[in-house]
């Protein structure tokens, strides 16, 4: 039987003094391969987004029109007079830009309204265990897996005809109407948009939502049940504080997409839509690309650029706090 043998000192160390520990081994140089994986996104995120928002803002500051846009990079430079241009109340650029901004703030706040309603309700439906449960959830995400361009377009028929569906449904099926609306003229263009911009994103919604409720622990409405609670307070007093953070980044994200949002009034009017339909994306393509005045484009683009950011962090202060006390 081997018997421990205490090794002796280290030269130069006192007895009973400590040991320093050895040195550490040299730790594995990174290997370059995780680099290699990101550099297609990297390099196509750039080409995408940062490449063409440094150049937009750019172009902000030029006097770029039709008449220099083929040597764009000499075109003059004319300083703040494109955002001047752009948020004067007085003048009619500046007027229609300010009208157009109050009508997306309005159209916003509708349609998003209208989209978390329709998918809330549909994920409190199908939060339960039910037959047929499966079958809801996938028929309810069609208006998402369809593409926006194809959907427009079927909307866009129905609506565009004095004869067609809607009217159909309304006046000789229901008898809701006593007359056959223009739809796509005058201020039903705006509830046009409405409609269909609502139709088209509510899925994405019951989607985020039925995912939240999901992750709440059936222990908590059970135990509110046998307290008596009814289930309008299960709803505000347990379900909405506990869904919070992923509802206040599904607000956030929802308002810029529908603020921004281009698709739907560009294919049901066109690159000229009625007054009342007129938002800022589709204004802002009308003096880019139909009147050519690509400097005053670049302008609305960056005010609309800052406004949405600093929108976004007012947001993002005001909702992260009170989400990192919820688990």
């Amino acid at each position: 039987m081997s018997q421990l043998v205490e090794k002796p000192p280290a030269a130069g160390s006192e007895p009973g003094a400590p040991q320093k520990p050895a040195p550490a081994a040299r730790r594995k140089r990174k290997s370059p391969f995780a680099y290699i994986l990101i550099a297609p996104a990297v390099v196509m995120e750039l080409l995408i987004h940062i490449v063409p928002m440094i150049l937009g803002v750019y172009i902000a500051f030029l006097g770029l029109s039709q008449l220099n846009i083929r040597n764009w990079l000499q075109a003059p430079f004319v300083g703040l007079d494109n955002f001047v241009a752009g948020l004067d109340p007085n003048g009619p650029i500046g007027g229609e830009f300010l009208a157009s901004f109050g009508r997306t703030l309005v159209f916003t706040v509708v349609v998003l309204a209208i989209v978390w309603v329709l998918g809330m309700m549909a994920a409190v439906l199908l939060h339960g265990s039910f037959r047929g449960n499966g079958f809801l959830r996938t028929f309810f995400l069609i208006p998402y897996a369809l593409p926006s361009y194809v959907a427009t377009i079927a909307w866009a028929f129905m609506f565009s005809q004095r004869d067609g569906a809607i009217n159909k449904i309304l006046v000789d099926d229901l008898g809701l109407l006593d007359e056959r609306p223009f739809w796509l003229l005058g201020g039903n263009a705006f509830w046009v948009t409405v409609i269909v911009t609502a139709w088209q994103m509510w899925p994405f919604a019951f989607l985020m939502l039925l995912a939240a409720l999901q992750n709440i622990p059936k222990d908590v409405y059970e135990a509110a049940a046998i307290d008596g609670a009814s289930l309008w307070k299960q709803f505000t007093l347990i379900t909405l504080p506990m869904i919070r953070p992923a509802n206040g980044v599904l607000l956030l994200v929802m308002s810029l997409w529908i603020f921004n949002q281009f698709n739907v009034p560009f294919v049901l009017f066109g690159a000229a839509p009625p007054e009342s339909a007129r938002l800022i994306s589709p204004l802002i393509y009308q003096h880019s690309f139909s009147n050519w005045n690509f400097g005053l484009g670049g302008a609305m683009s960056t005010l609309l650029l800052v406004l949405l950011f600093i929108a976004s962090i007012v947001y993002v202060r005001m909702v992260l706090p009170k989400g990192k006390d919820i688990d």
